[in-house]
């Protein structure tokens, strides 16, 4: 199967065109030709129409172009149309999109009042009781029929009023009957996805788009890979549009390292109309970075004519795009006894100058302190469009500087050629090939390291990261250390996952956050989800140790894993019972005094 043009350089993925409204009247059109669309959600109670439509217009300021707001129930389905309403009197016709759980007869009222209805297969019409249960292939085909019977009548609506589905998957959500026949997988994700765009084609209607969230970046990845290569096999005419997202990626710099993985690794092989960066923070910080993150896309993936794309489509694919496995790679000596490569952790380098800054100001118990010096390991740097030698496989090996080539595309290259090559060398991965240029504004240089080295590390390769985007030492080493975890390649503090706030949220999540990050932040290896809701409970809560959800106003519910502890906390007290939580299942440690670096 395939899921791009190519893995080496860029080619946008050719879809067919769709319109949520009138584009002559302020509606928008993606796919097809049109650039990729940003777009961001309402927090407030879909009931509060004067803030919904101050929160509409405040967004559309700041240049998004499709705003999602919550439908939870009928009531709340209706009042869409006092916020459409209103928001036309305002002389402002952005498309709104009804985001659906549980309730289809709150869908088919949505439907009435917006340009585009959001449905999650896994609660849509199917059970999520976390059963375990054999299906036989005549209960299963009953099951189908049913979903049928509860989705059609949607599908005929939307075609009736020219509205668009977005088809919306989520890794943790699915049904039952799915979890029990492919697992909690892409794969499973993928042919969820596919059962309602089937019933969907089999009634003539082919206005809708697909998504396939995850809060980890890879698993995200592999899914919208997945999607696409099934795509293909299904027809040329199921060139449907992809909305491309990570979810409850958190917020600061944790959150737009997800975001650019996920999202800039599929941008650059050329999937995605329409994108949006899931941040517990306001709203419009996350068109921000939409638009940072889309601007960083041709710059990376700059095209290539002539010879330098000669012999790139005859090298074998280096990585397998939909299951995840490291590549494989003899071990280099860093010196004092570290190495990387093999089954070590991929490894922080700096360079000599970073060194001499870094080194003397990091404590000798910091998690974060640079591995190694890059110019002092006779790194072996090739073209890899040219015949090369290794001669020593115990050598890393990276990309010389100023090659003129896309950096991703250049590394799954190298990664190619020495694999045809019959050499195990580990790999150093470089943000960029060419530090002679001016520097780079902090919050890019994040976007750029995260979206080319993290899409590399995602795929299996490298070995050893150096990145040089960001030009404060220390910055630049909080970077690499947490690109890595954010990738899963390493864990140095606690990892939490986070979801944005909506009008379903039952406590004020960002705040909720900053507490719960300021009492457990110094708990290495343990992840904590915070999820404002059940929807986006312990279904998306996916492998987190632990989870702090809003059960009711002001009421939340712990969970170890996916099984709910102890209910209906207050939610003054609900921090410090997490904490008891945490330490009842032996994963509390006493904070101790920082121990990093002071730059």
């Amino acid at each position: 199967m395939q899921y791009a043009a190519s893995p080496y350089f860029y080619s946008r993925r050719s879809t067919r065109e769709l319109l949520a409204g009138d584009p002559a009247a302020g509606g928008v059109a993606m796919g097809a030709h049109h650039p990729v669309v940003v777009q961001s959600m309402l927090t407030c109670d879909t009931m509060d129409t004067a803030e919904s439509v101050r929160q509409t217009l405040e967004l559309v300021g700041v240049g998004c172009q499709i705003v999602r707001i919550t439908a939870p129930t009928v009531r709340d389905a209706a009042n869409l149309k006092a916020i459409a309403d209103q928001l036309r009197v305002e002389d402002c016709r952005v498309p709104l999109v009804a985001d659906i759980h549980f309730k289809p007869e709150a869908a088919m009222e949505a439907a009435k009042w917006v340009e585009v209805v959001r449905i999650n297969p896994g609660n849509y019409a199917d059970s999520k009781k976390f059963a375990i249960k054999e299906y036989s292939d005549e209960q299963y085909a009953a099951e189908l029929a049913r979903i049928e019977e509860k989705f059609t009548p949607l599908v005929r609506l939307c075609k009736e009023l020219g509205r668009v589905i977005r088809i919306g998957t989520n890794h943790g959500s699915l049904s039952d009957r799915i979890m029990n026949r492919f697992g909690d997988s892409p794969l499973g994700m993928v042919e969820s996805a596919l059962e309602f765009a089937r019933i969907a084609r089999k009634n003539g209607f082919h206005a809708f788009k697909f998504s396939m969230k995850s809060s980890n970046p890879k698993v995200m990845i592999e899914c919208y890979r997945l999607l696409t290569a099934r795509l293909a096999q299904e027809g040329p005419d199921w060139n449907y549009p992809i909305h491309l997202g990570v979810t409850e990626a958190g917020d600061g710099e944790d959150g737009r390292i997800k975001s650019a993985i996920g999202i800039g690794s599929l941008l650059c092989d050329g999937l995605g109309d329409t994108i949006r960066v899931s941040l517990t923070e306001d709203s419009p910080r996350e068109i921000e970075v939409c638009r940072d993150l889309l601007a960083q896309i041709p710059v990376l993936t700059q095209p290539l004519t002539g010879a330098d794309t000669a012999g790139w489509d005859g090298a074998e694919l280096p990585y397998d795009p939909f299951a995840f496995e490291r590549r494989r790679s003899l071990e280099a000596d860093l010196g004092g006894g570290l190495l990387c490569g093999g089954e070590n952790p991929v490894r922080v380098l700096v360079g000599r100058a970073a060194w001499e800054v870094l080194v003397p100001k990091i404590s000798p118990r910091a998690d974060v302190r640079p591995e190694g010096i890059w110019e002092n390991l006779g790194v072996i740097e090739v073209d890899p469009r040219s015949p090369f030698s290794v001669p020593d496989p115990h050598r890393l090996v990276t990309l010389k500087d100023g090659l003129g080539i896309p950096a991703l595309g250049g590394f799954r290259l190298l990664a190619a050629r020495l694999r045809a090559m019959g050499c195990a060398n580990p790999i150093l991965l470089k943000d960029l090939l060419d530090p002679a240029a001016p520097p780079l504004e902090s919050k890019i240089a994040l976007l750029r390291a995260a979206v080319v080295l993290g899409a590399l590390l995602a795929d299996g390769i490298g070995d050893a990261i150096l990145v040089r985007g960001e030009s404060n030492p220390g910055a630049a080493l909080r970077l690499a250390f947490n690109l890595l975890q954010a990738a899963g390649c390493r864990s140095f503090k606690t990892d939490y996952v986070a979801c944005p706030s909506c009008g379903r949220t039952l406590f004020p999540l960002q705040s909720v956050t900053a507490r719960i990050k300021e009492r457990t932040e110094h708990l290495k290896g343990v992840k904590i989800a915070i999820m404002g809701c059940i929807v986006n409970g312990p279904g998306e809560m996916a492998d987190a140790d632990f989870g702090y959800v809003g059960g009711a106003p002001g009421k939340i519910n712990l969970y170890v894993g996916k099984t709910p502890i102890k209910f209906n906390i207050p939610e003054a007290d609900a921090v410090d019972r997490l904490v008891d939580l945490i330490k009842e299942h032996g994963k509390w440690l006493e904070p101790q005094e920082p121990a990093g670096v002071t730059v």
